[in-house]
């Protein structure tokens, strides 16, 4: 938000520098992280002065050149030459001296040097209007009037304006400070906390007054829960021109384009006050002015030429005919203010937040208007408003005022009760303020004591301050005045310890996050927005289940995503593209989907892997990545969360050409493998990429809180090893599990060392290689306790899987 210093002055008379005005506001609250200066125009006629044309004559090797001498007030007169035709003997002119520095339509600058123009010496430049900013003819020089002295500044004949901008980093929950009233306000408050005894000087309408009453236009407000205030006035005569200069220099100072006279002082109003205001073409509106909803569906027309599709919500401003306008965000093609406009109804309202604000999210407009209803303006000042702004286009367009002000107003909006206790105050600041400075603070920031006890005080909140409805607001108003830097600092720090559940969803990702970093991992965060063509990926997303943007920033990040992959590929194809192809990745983050029964979010956990294993060097040879070592990953995580009892299943996907499913019961807690290179191809991958996609939600339901530990074993253990000819279709799963549920108490450790497939083997059979660590914590165990064992185990592999010893 951009707030001039010239016109904040208009309200609080201050001559401080900007620099400590920038410094209070931001210790107000009201950050003003840059400011810089204005002027009216550029480079403020610096160097540029009156000048005398003493004589002018032809130039004696250019046709279309004069050769002048010009008086500047210097004493010797400066010889100039210049290319005008309209130029004279007898002239005053405004003439850039050598050093002047003077700006070119793109504000490209440009250095007034003494130079020869066609062999003659040239010692500055008489100006036309559009070089030195003041206009935009170039048809020859600018005549000035003749009762001007040589030598003076042509800043001061013109009046140049030269201000401070204020741009202030507004938080969204101080809608009172969105004009330079409000801003105005607060640093009233701040001076007089410093001991600065100021005024606040607004803008007087004592003068508003019925000059006829000619032309009055009902208002019929359907809705008083949509539009709990309306005010509306007619104006006749105007005449719709270009703003005074005055005017626009202060519209342009904030970057505000002026449009003509009638538009720009309403733009002025909102600026100044904080109050939006709109003006329709009186003559354009049939019957009465209507404030209600129109059926879903109706078509409307607004200023910047759409066709819009209205909604049933949207609350619009009618007549007999028809909408003319949404009400508090965009104004509509046919009932605008024009150059033929002499007659105008200047409407002046309070409406619904909520309403604006989904009005303006439904249709993708934000305007100064929206910005400001939106967020809650102040209901007292509507009427107010609407005068001082029916004053300013009498002003500045003529007129005559020709209807009493219409106010349809029937239940006030009424200021806000809280109760402050001294007690909670002193505690939540740190110190105790005296009472005296809690009210002097209070009555600074226009808040009402209504009574006073021991305890605290009972207060009024203006109705304007829609963010201090609460005690704890009030205690804030008063710290942010009072000062943060002036609480004092203790040598104490007080501090709660929180004893949560080690289960708790940030504890488990640390832990996790803090596993997969250990082997390699490093951690990503992917858009949640996403292109809606990725559900052409997969036939397991559904089109009909994008949660998409009301107002998209492009059609690429136009709906949440409904799955870790695609966004993770992008990713993985960004890195290999820049010469990082070995890559362990992880994400936490969520899937959303649009059911039925309503919007639905899901959290998740995956991992990428693609690549070799290590960074290849003079000690290691390259090694890539592969199923079984990605399969480790998935499966350390799952046991550092102490989740056990899980039984893996073929996963039967068409994202993954080869994968696995690890679910415990029911319950499908991770799917991974290799990523399709079907799928790969959409992101220009050549490479093998291994996902995994764990279903965090239900891993937080079944992960373990209990910490098992064991002591170190006194004992020895025992390795055998057994090489079992199978069927093809065995897998080691069933050996461990058969091997498990035959020796629970001695069998300590069960691994697979080597698969034989070839040669001199049974057809469809192969052979796998086992080892089995055996141990008995309490003794050393003898030959004949490890024979049973082992003889108990092959024994049920024959029976279960048909094995044969090799």
């Amino acid at each position: 938000m951009k707030i001039s210093y010239n016109w904040l002055k208009q309200f609080i008379k201050i001559d401080w520098k900007s620099e400590d005005t920038a410094a209070l506001l931001t210790d107000l609250g009201l950050e003003v992280e840059v400011v810089d200066a204005y002027q009216s125009v550029k480079g403020g006629l610096e160097g540029i002065v009156v000048g005398h044309v003493l004589t002018c004559a032809s130039h004696p090797n250019a046709d279309r050149l004069k050769v002048t001498t010009v008086d500047v007030g210097e004493g010797t007169p400066l010889q100039i030459v210049c290319g005008a035709s309209n130029v004279a003997v007898g002239q005053k002119v405004p003439v850039a001296t050598i050093g002047a520095v003077l700006y070119d339509a793109d504000g490209n600058a440009f250095t007034i040097k003494k130079g020869k123009i066609r062999d003659v010496e040239s010692h500055g430049m008489i100006c036309a209007e559009d070089e030195i900013g003041l206009g935009t003819s170039h048809d020859g020089i600018m005549v000035l009037k003749n009762d001007l002295k040589p030598g003076t500044s042509v800043a001061k004949v013109f009046k140049i304006e030269n201000d401070e901008i204020f741009e202030i980093g507004l938080t969204p929950n101080r809608a009172d400070a969105m004009s330079h009233l409000g801003v105005a306000r607060d640093l009233r408050a701040g001076m007089l906390q410093k001991g600065t005894q100021v005024e606040l000087i607004t803008p007087s309408v004592s003068t508003f007054r019925v000059d006829k009453r000619v032309l009055k236009i009902d208002v019929d407000v359907k809705d008083n829960k949509l539009a709990p205030r309306y005010c509306g006035v007619t104006i006749s005569g105007i005449t719709v021109k270009p703003s005074p200069e005055w005017l626009q220099n202060r519209l342009k100072s904030i970057g505000l384009n002026p449009k003509n006279n009638v538009v720009d002082v309403t733009n002025y109003v909102l600026h100044e006050l904080g109050q939006p205001l709109h003006a329709f073409d009186a003559a354009k509106i049939t019957g009465k002015v209507q404030v209600k909803t129109l059926p879903a569906g109706t078509k409307f027309t607004t200023l910047d030429d759409i066709e819009r599709s209205l909604h049933e919500e949207d609350l619009m401003i009618c007549d007999d005919k028809g909408p003319m306008c949404i009400a508090g965000v965009f104004g509509g093609k046919n009932s605008g203010v024009t150059e033929t406009t002499n007659t105008i109804f200047l409407e002046s309202a309070y409406f619904n937040p909520v309403s604006i604000r989904k009005t303006a999210k439904r249709h993708g407009l934000s305007t100064d208007a929206s910005f400001r209803f939106e967020r809650g303006i102040d209901p007292t000042i509507t009427e107010y408003a609407l005068k001082r702004a029916a004053l300013l286009i009498q002003e500045v367009a003529g007129g005559e005022i020709t209807s009493d002000v219409i106010d349809v107003y029937p239940k006030k909006l009424e200021d806000f009760p809280v109760f402050l206790n001294f007690a909670k105050a002193a505690k939540l600041i740190g110190q105790e303020l005296p009472k005296e400075t809690i009210k002097k603070i209070l009555a600074s920031l226009d808040i009402k004591v209504n009574s006073v006890t021991d305890a605290g005080l009972g207060l009024t909140i203006p109705a304007y301050r829609v963010d201090v409805q609460r005690e704890i607001d009030v205690i804030e108003e008063i710290l942010r005045v009072y000062g943060y830097n002036n609480i004092n600092f203790t040598k104490k720090i007080n501090a709660t310890v929180f004893n949560a559940p080690r289960t708790e969803d940030y504890k488990l990702q640390n832990i996790v996050a803090g596993q997969l970093n250990a082997v390699g991992f490093h951690e990503m965060m992917a858009n949640s927005l996403t292109t809606p063509d990725y559900v052409d990926l997969s036939d397991q997303l559904l089109a009909n289940q994008n949660v998409a943007m009301l107002n998209p920033l492009s059609s690429e990040l136009s709906v949440m995503r409904q799955s870790l992959l695609f966004s993770g590929l992008e990713a993985v194809s960004y890195n290999i593209n820049r010469k990082n192809a070995d890559l362990k990745l992880f994400e936490f983050g969520k899937t959303y989907h649009k059911l039925p029964g309503g919007n639905d979010e899901r959290k998740h956990l995956t991992l990428f892997v693609s690549g070799n294993r290590a960074t290849q060097n003079w000690t290691n040879t390259p090694k890539a990545s592969d199923f079984f070592l990605f399969k480790g990953y998935v499966n350390l995580i799952l046991s550092r969360l102490g989740i056990e009892k899980t039984q893996t299943q073929p996963l039967v996907s068409d994202v993954f050409a080869e994968g696995l499913a690890i679910a415990v019961g029911p319950t499908v807690l991770v799917e991974f493998g290799t990523v399709k290179k079907a799928v790969l191809k959409h992101f220009d991958i050549k490479q093998e990429v291994l996902f995994a996609d764990f279903n965090w939600d239900q891993v937080l339901k079944i992960v373990s809180n209990k910490i098992k530990f064991t002591d170190i074993p006194k004992y020895p253990e025992v390795r055998r090893d057994l090489a079992l000819l199978v069927d093809q279709a065995v897998s080691f799963e069933s050996i461990y599990k058969i091997a498990r549920q035959s020796e629970k108490s001695l069998l300590k450790d069960i691994s697979l060392f080597d698969v034989y497939e070839g040669n001199n083997l049974p057809e469809g059979k192969k052979s796998y290689a086992v080892g089995f660590v055996i141990q008995d914590h309490t003794k050393t165990l003898t030959d004949e306790q490890v024979e049973k064992v082992m003889g108990k185990l092959q024994q049920n592999f024959e029976k279960e899987l048909g094995a044969v010893l090799r």
